[in-house]
């Protein structure tokens, strides 16, 4: 059934609303991309995509940066570089992300000499979606550790090159068991402890999902993908449950865990009008692997989004929290240092036991006149039930897009708008 599905959806089968999240999803992922490719890790693997993946002739575009490499070097790189800055949209029951390795995958494969129009380009990527959050949910249900997004968002990639590569049946079949053989089933938690620059595991989900169609199509052969049918149940709705619509979408650029503390922080600041220097300390609870990101001072761009005390400082001493305050000038800012050494954090088991398909913290502020402040118990914004606004979405497009030139931004956003 899912390889029929991959082969066989048209753009007429998609409903409205799973259009225009496609659209939503497309537009933010190429945000996110503008602001990875300032980070470290965006210049090392363009770097290394160029020396390493290099194409002699054809190939397809680095995002951002024209070159021309290797497919599976474009798909590489580009789901690095959104990796990279961690603002990107994500699926609560994965506990991952799967758009961060299937945009960049869909874009190198179509621009290796693929003629699609903006109505494929759609149907595949909603595709993609539909099999990569599936295979997701498969493999936490099935797998007893908790893997990174590369090690199921790669079922995802390789749909879509089986498709826009015209593939068989047959060889769709190889390339999706080639992916889930070789997809990058890495330590999340490790990450978490230790943040770095492997990340979530995408770069290495797109450039595998890409290479076992490529490879499938030579008469390669991996069959079969074991999570395309076990456990049957997540497959059964495929084409008449659209799970894409069920992403959430970042209004911060670090972990998820980490959002519904800061959303907690800022309703009280906000409602409350205060100021840094008036909060003496912040108490924070939450579930447990969101109190595992830790309350240390970080010393990369990749502890600070991998944080939890971090960006609740940011948020608290600035007022705001974006690229400058995960970047270096917020990294050595005295005054978010100081605040970050008022904030303890604690779990609540109700909390843990809801996770991961809710994620919530409850936050108190202690004054220094000695009031104590507190919020309800608080989701993250952003998600499905709480989305954000289209005012809101088009400030964090324009705010990820900030060093692109203005008519440039204005031409993504119409071209993503009229592309069905």
């Amino acid at each position: 059934m899912p390889i029929a599905f991959i082969h066989d959806l048209r753009f007429e089968d998609l409903p409205p609303a799973v259009v225009q999240q496609a659209k939503r999803c497309l537009l933010d992922l190429i945000g996110v991309a503008a602001s990875g490719r300032r980070t470290d890790l965006s210049r090392i693997v363009h770097g290394f995509a160029v020396r390493q993946m290099g194409s002699s002739a054809g190939g397809a575009r680095l995002l951002f940066d024209g070159r021309r490499v290797s497919p599976t070097g474009a798909a590489y790189a580009g789901a690095a570089t959104i990796d990279a800055f961690d603002a990107h949209d994500g699926h609560r029951l994965t506990k991952g992300h799967a758009g961060v390795a299937l945009l960049p995958a869909l874009l190198a494969v179509a621009d290796d000499g693929a003629s699609i129009d903006g109505r494929e380009f759609l149907t595949s990527l909603a595709m993609g979606y539909e099999i990569a959050i599936r295979a997701g949910i498969a493999l936490h249900g099935t797998a007893a550790d908790y893997h990174t997004s590369g090690a199921w968002n790669a079922l995802g990639c390789a749909a879509i090159a089986a498709r826009i590569l015209a593939l068989s049946p047959e060889q769709t079949r190889h390339a999706l068991g080639i992916a889930e053989y070789h997809g990058p089933r890495s330590q999340m938690m490790r990450c978490i402890d230790h943040p770095t620059m492997v990340k979530d595991g995408s770069g290495w989900g797109a450039l595998t999902g890409v290479s076992a169609a490529y490879l499938a199509q030579d008469g390669f052969t991996g069959a079969p993908a074991i999570l395309l049918d076990e456990p049957a149940e997540t497959w059964r709705d495929l084409g008449r449950t659209w799970r894409i619509t069920e992403q959430y979408f970042k209004p911060w650029p670090v972990c998820r865990w980490a959002q519904p503390a800061v959303e907690a922080v800022m309703m009280l600041t906000s409602d409350h009008r205060l100021s840094p220097d008036m909060i003496e300390q912040v108490e924070i609870q939450t579930f447990l692997a969101g109190v595992q990101l830790g309350a240390k001072p970080p010393a990369t761009t990749e502890e600070a989004q991998y944080a939890l005390g971090f960006p609740i400082a940011a948020a608290l001493a600035r007022g705001r929290l974006g690229a400058d305050e995960i970047g270096v000038d917020g990294l050595q800012d005295p005054a978010i240092l100081a605040m970050l050494g008022r904030i303890r954090i604690a779990e609540d088991e109700r909390f843990t036991a809801l996770f991961p398909a809710e994620r919530y913290a409850r936050a108190t502020i202690v004054l220094k006149d000695g009031r104590e402040l507190s919020t309800a118990d608080v989701t993250a914004h952003g998600d499905p039930e709480a989305p954000l606004s289209v005012g809101e979405f088009t400030t964090k497009f324009r705010g990820l897009t900030r060093d692109v030139p203005p008519a440039r931004v204005r031409t993504i956003e119409m071209a993503v708008a009229a592309l069905d």
